[in-house]
């Protein structure tokens, strides 16, 4: 069981950054509702992502690209009603930030207003500078996302392409960085790469599958529960496996009640 929490404070931003300097390492899960969130914070994650991949692992889309604005609104609101310590931070869905920093502040004002969120997060690095500098002026925190970004996957051609131009991820953390950025995330780069990175620069990082050099680590809560079907990178280590326990639990469901066995006596009002 993680840490108690009547003893945890709320995590905010600067305590989120200090802990790089503090020498501790950031646990950080994806959220999209109030059950799972109200438990990540209660089991003592330091940060809650409602990430863009709802598009995949709620709603069933093949890419991040399809959900809206408005959807990730609808999860953060629920994911902040179930967190009392945690930091939540919200991704800005595709198109909701690349058109112009104006438009990217237009967009996670509402995020923050209309959620009660901590912080946004968007894909990009030296190219999104301009942005991540607008929306910092306009004291919005960032959290930058370099390396593999999922919303570029018509690019690239693919959801798992492990990125190892260096001097280009490097560029881009440290761009994000200067800009304003809080934090960034590192995703399926090289171990090496991301422990230059992270020793480069004075703001956490926060990897998946970028090794254990990153200040702090992210996962997709489908896959570390185990409730997946078929994902299975190289990175990703399942600390349970509830999709088989679901099976099995609806599995005894279904034969109690074509059997007559449930309801029983004791589950029967007189």
């Amino acid at each position: 069981m993680g840490e108690a929490a009547s003893d945890r404070s709320a995590m905010t931003v600067p305590r989120f950054v200090a802990a790089k300097a503090e020498g501790r390492r950031l646990v950080m899960l994806t959220a999209y509702d109030a059950l799972w969130s109200g438990l990540f914070d209660q089991a003592g994650v330091d940060a809650l992502l409602v990430g863009d991949s709802l598009s995949m692992v709620v709603q069933g889309h093949d890419t991040t690209l399809p959900v809206t604005l408005d959807e990730m609104i609808y999860h953060a609101r629920m994911v902040v009603r179930g967190n009392r310590h945690a930091l939540v931070v919200v991704d800005m869905p595709f198109m909701t930030f690349q058109v112009s920093p104006e438009q990217a502040i237009a967009n996670a004002g509402r995020i923050l207003k209309e959620t009660g969120a901590s912080a946004v997060k968007l894909e990009g690095g030296e190219y999104q500078a301009e942005t991540i500098l607008a929306l910092s002026r306009a004291d919005i925190p960032v959290m930058a996302h370099v390396g593999m970004k999922p919303q570029s996957v018509r690019m690239l051609g693919g959801m798992s392409k492990i990125q190892r131009d260096e001097d280009r991820l490097r560029t881009d953390a440290k761009s994000a960085e200067e800009a304003g950025a809080f934090a960034v995330v590192l995703e399926l780069i090289p171990r090496d790469i991301a422990e230059a990175i992270t020793a480069e620069l004075s703001i956490p990082t926060i990897g998946i599958g970028a090794g254990p050099g990153c200040d702090g680590q992210v996962l997709v809560n489908q896959d570390m529960l185990g409730l997946g079907n078929g994902f299975n990178p190289k990175f990703l280590k399942r600390y349970a496996d509830l999709r088989g326990e679901v099976l099995e639990a609806v599995s005894r469901y279904a034969e109690d009640v074509r059997a007559g066995d449930y309801p029983g006596e004791e589950h029967s009002h007189a």
